[in-house]
């Protein structure tokens, strides 16, 4: 059982950073190489890898190489998993 507490904290700790909704907005407009995500926050690429992996842990967002850049996406699923957590944990039972 908490298993699944640490799997929803994961998709919690994505949202929990405002240079994380920040490229979720980017985001939502397709596919974005790290370097655009690097121009438009104006962070160090440690920092973005940092970022990134949190994103990419909690399910929300997809990562692909393709050379030396990474390219980030939205994952479908993984929004749709955020927004059904969300729903599900504060759904009110009376």
């Amino acid at each position: 059982m908490q298993n699944k507490y640490i799997e929803y904290a994961k998709v919690f700790k994505a949202f929990c950073d405002e240079n994380r909704i920040i490229i979720i907005e980017f985001l939502q407009d397709g596919e974005k190489c790290a370097c655009e995500l690097l121009e438009q926050l104006d962070i160090r690429q440690s920092t973005l890898s940092h970022h990134m992996k949190i994103l990419c842990d909690s399910g929300i967002v997809n990562s692909r190489k393709e050379g030396k850049w990474t390219h980030y996406s939205i994952n479908k699923d993984g929004s749709k998993y955020a927004i059904k957590l969300i729903n599900n944990i504060t759904n009110i039972t009376n």
